[in-house]
C-alpha cells in the first residue's frame, strides 16, 4: 500500500537535498519519479528544485498534477509543500489512495510567526507518516522555528510568505525564537557587524 509522507523541518535542515537524494535512489533503481513544487516557489528558476548545498533537478508544478499521466510513475516527491493549498494536498491523497503511488512531501511545518502554513496543516492532518528532518539552533539545541530577520533583528510581523533563503531566515530553538536572540554567526551572516 502506498503512503503519504510528510517530512518537515526548519529552514536549513536539508529537506530539499533529501528530496533530491530520494529521487536519485528511485531513478538509480530504474523507477520513475515525478518531482513537484508549487508554482510560486521560483527562487531557483521556474522548473528547478535546488538545495543550498548545490544539488538540483527539474520539476513540474503542483498546479499541473491533475493533468499528469501517472502511468509508469513510481513515486511523487513534493518540495516546498508548505505552499500547497488544501485542495492540492487532497489531490496528493488521491494519488496515494486511488492510484497507489507513494507521495513524499517535504516542507516547513510553521511560518516565522509559529503558525501553520495551509499545506503543512493539511499534511499534518492527513499524512500516513510524519517525520522530522532535524537541524540545530546556534546554541546547539534542536531548531524548530523559522525566524525572519530584518536589519539584524528577529521580526514577528508581516506577510506569511516572503520568499527568501539564509539572508532573510534563520532556524532557532523555541527559546531563542521567543526571545528574538540571534547567535554570533547569525549576526555576522545577516550583516550586523557591530
Amino acid at each position: 500500500m502506498a503512503k503519504l509522507y510528510f517530512r518537515y523541518g526548519a529552514m536549513g535542515s536539508s529537506k530539499t537535498a533529501n528530496a533530491i537524494m530520494v529521487q536519485y535512489n528511485y531513478t538509480e533503481r530504474g523507477q520513475r519519479v515525478l518531482m513537484v513544487k508549487p508554482r510560486m516557489e521560483n527562487r531557483d528558476g521556474e522548473r528547478t528544485v535546488k538545495s543550498r548545498c548545490g544539488l538540483q533537478t527539474e520539476c513540474i508544478f503542483a498546479e499541473e498534477l491533475p493533468e499528469q499521466d501517472f502511468q509508469g510513475v513510481d513515486c511523487v516527491i513534493v518540495d516546498e509543500a508548505q505552499f500547497l493549498s488544501k485542495a492540492q494536498v487532497e489531490y496528493l491523497v488521491h494519488i496515494v489512495d486511488d492510484l497507489n503511488i507513494p507521495v513524499i512531501a517535504y516542507g516547513l511545518r510553521a511560518d516565522f510567526q509559529g503558525n501553520f502554513f495551509e499545506g503543512s496543516q493539511w499534511l499534518m492532518a492527513w499524512a500516513d507518516t510524519i517525520e522530522e528532518v532535524k537541524t540545530i539552533c546556534w546554541c546547539g539545541k534542536k531548531a524548530t522555528y523559522n525566524a525572519r530577520v530584518m536589519n539584524g533583528r528577529v521580526v514577528k510581523e508581516g506577510d506569511q510568505i516572503l520568499l527568501g533563503g539564509s539572508s532573510q531566515y534563520v532556524s532557532l530553538c523555541r527559546r531563542h525564537w521567543t526571545r528574538g536572540e540571534l547567535g554570533p554567526f547569525e549576526n555576522l551572516a545577516m550583516g550586523d557587524w557591530a
